[in-house]
């Protein structure tokens, strides 16, 4: 095999596992009613093992870096998808939510938590640094397109076949990484480095709790309780969690500083934080998945419940993400290898927000599905951009061989990002639904004062996101009149595209704060003869 082969071989394993590990994450939204059903649990039991497999990256994620850093990346990256491939069988045979959550959520996190950290090491460790744009482009892009075609890989298989069989696929797609990743270079340990137990420890419960309280914030209410919901002194509970989780960070980060002053292997070097080359494409990371995964919230929610389409047909209309996305990760390190990244990543966030802004200005309660083309193209182009160079920006400000602990640190701000974009976009459309729907009801003299009453208490419950069958469906149960029947339609569509609005008005001033902070990205690429003012390496 000639080395160009070998080095596309290498480079196409690496990002078919980051793909495995992302299409994961979205492939069975589409399909939660259809595997509550087949377990024998409920829609809330099936959310609660999706947010738990989120859960367990979060928490092993750093560890697991360094996991690699012991062991060596390329035996921590074929670990990690042996656990992972007994962690998709499992779930493809799950008989119940038991069986579920061994599975998906914990065998799969903790196969994710050792093959992400891997990744970024092997392009570290298998491509020269003015190739790295490109492999980390691909690669990251890799992970993208398995967000946008996972609600159409999951609506074919539970339309046609089973749910079990995506699953199943996976197994058959961690075979075949296991098979090629003979032809990856391993990063060997330089030295034996040994794990920070009360480091691991206090960094898995502060993340773990952090993300706990982001994830149950559409139920429980970011400040005050929502009712029926738990209350701690008169407080949403997830106004703890978030507060204790950062609390322990803190701690986490102290107990770093006296492990490294007392010259012993901190999990994660302090130092690096004063990196500011390492520090900026984090931030930037953060903002990414922050604002893509909320658009990721928003379009499917618009196609699927406000204009009705199929699990496929939402798939579809989605897929004109991937080739801008796909195109800009490929396209722009070969054609621009020496362009500014901070010029860059600037103008991949422009386009993420102008995407999100046209498709903002485009919503109507009259608006069809080919609204969303334009806005897609446009994220999808952002994506790519920002694939093409984030990567290679906060590997090359440290030394290799600390590419697996800064790849656990990169994977847990992304996992951070993703987690609170989806659930701020969520909670934001809901609650902004929720008071455009009680004004508008509230207005209509059609509406009878205890139709109004009940729609009040049901809606400030948290009745989730309603499509028009749905709610046919529930004034049929109470029998509501024909102009009762209409006047709550209008309500709701109304609401909706409300809701919509409001999730993206957030999630384009959320894009608009990450600009203050491209500037510490270097205005130069790693390893380039113009470069100057290069951050010490840590």
């Amino acid at each position: 095999m000639t080395e160009s082969a070998s080095t596309r071989l290498v480079l196409l394993t690496l990002a078919a596992g980051q793909f495995l590990m992302a299409l994961d994450t979205s492939v069975m939204n589409v399909a939660i009613a259809t595997v509550a059903e087949d377990v024998g649990t409920t829609v809330a039991g099936v959310q609660g093992t999706i947010a738990a497999y989120t859960l367990i990256m979060a928490v092993f994620m750093i560890p697991g870096g360094k996991v690699g850093a012991i062991i060596g990346r390329k035996r921590a990256f074929m670990l990690g998808c042996v656990v992972y491939g007994a962690g998709s069988f499992t779930t493809a045979i799950s008989p119940n939510l038991s069986v579920l959550l061994l599975g998906w959520s914990f065998l799969e996190g903790i196969g994710a938590a050792l093959i992400l950290p891997a990744i970024v090491a092997l392009v570290a460790g298998n491509f020269p640094r003015e190739q790295r744009p490109a492999a980390y482009g691909l690669v990251a892009a890799a992970g993208a397109i398995a967000i946008a075609i996972g609600p159409l890989v999951g609506g074919l298989a539970t339309t046609y076949f089973s749910w079990r069989w995506v699953f199943a696929g996976e197994v058959v797609i961690v075979l075949g990484i296991l098979l090629f990743a003979r032809q990856v270079a391993d990063a060997p340990p330089v030295r034996r480095p040994r794990i920070d137990v009360v480091g691991a420890v206090l960094s898995g419960l502060g993340l773990g709790i952090f993300v706990y309280g982001v994830l149950r914030s559409a139920e429980w209410g970011w400040f005050s309780p929502k009712p029926n919901g738990p209350a701690w002194f008169g407080i949403s509970p997830v106004v703890w969690l978030l507060l204790a989780g950062l609390f322990l960070m803190w701690m986490f980060l102290e107990w770093e500083g006296h492990i490294a002053r007392r010259g012993k292997e901190p999990l994660v070097d302090p130092g690096l934080l004063r990196n500011r080359q390492l520090v900026g494409g984090l931030t930037m990371f953060f903002f990414q998945y922050l604002t893509q995964l909320g658009v990721f919230v928003v379009i499917p929610l618009y196609l699927s419940v406000a204009l009705g389409l199929s699990a496929l047909a939402t798939g579809v209309r989605i897929m004109p993400l991937s080739l801008p996305l796909l195109a800009a990760a490929l396209i722009i390190p070969r054609l621009l290898p020496e362009a500014s990244p901070r010029r860059l990543v600037r103008a991949g966030m422009i386009c993420v927000i102008l995407g999100a802004a046209v498709l903002l200005a485009a919503l109507e309660v009259e608006a069809g599905p080919e609204v969303v083309t334009v806005p897609l193209l446009l994220v999808g182009l952002g994506m790519g951009t920002l694939a093409s160079q984030l990567g290679a920006v906060t590997v090359s400000a440290v030394r290799d061989e600390r590419s697996a602990e800064v790849g656990g640190v990169q994977n847990t701000v992304t996992n951070l990002g993703a987690s609170i974009g989806t659930a701020f976009a969520s909670s934001i459309m809901i609650a902004t639904l929720t008071a455009s729907f009680l004004n508008t009801v509230e207005l209509n003299p059609a509406i009878p004062p205890q139709v109004k009453q009940q729609a009040q208490v049901q809606l400030i419950s948290g009745v989730p996101f309603l499509s028009d069958a749905q709610l046919s469906a529930a004034l049929d149960k109470v029998g509501a009149p024909p102009d009762v029947a209409q006047a709550a339609h209008d309500a709701n569509a109304k609401a909706r595209i409300v809701g919509l609005k409001a999730a993206l008005a957030i999630l384009v001033l959320t894009g608009l704060i990450s600009l203050f902070f491209v500037r510490l990205i270097p205005a130069t690429q790693p390893g380039s003869a113009r470069r100057e003012n290069v951050p010490p390496h840590s």
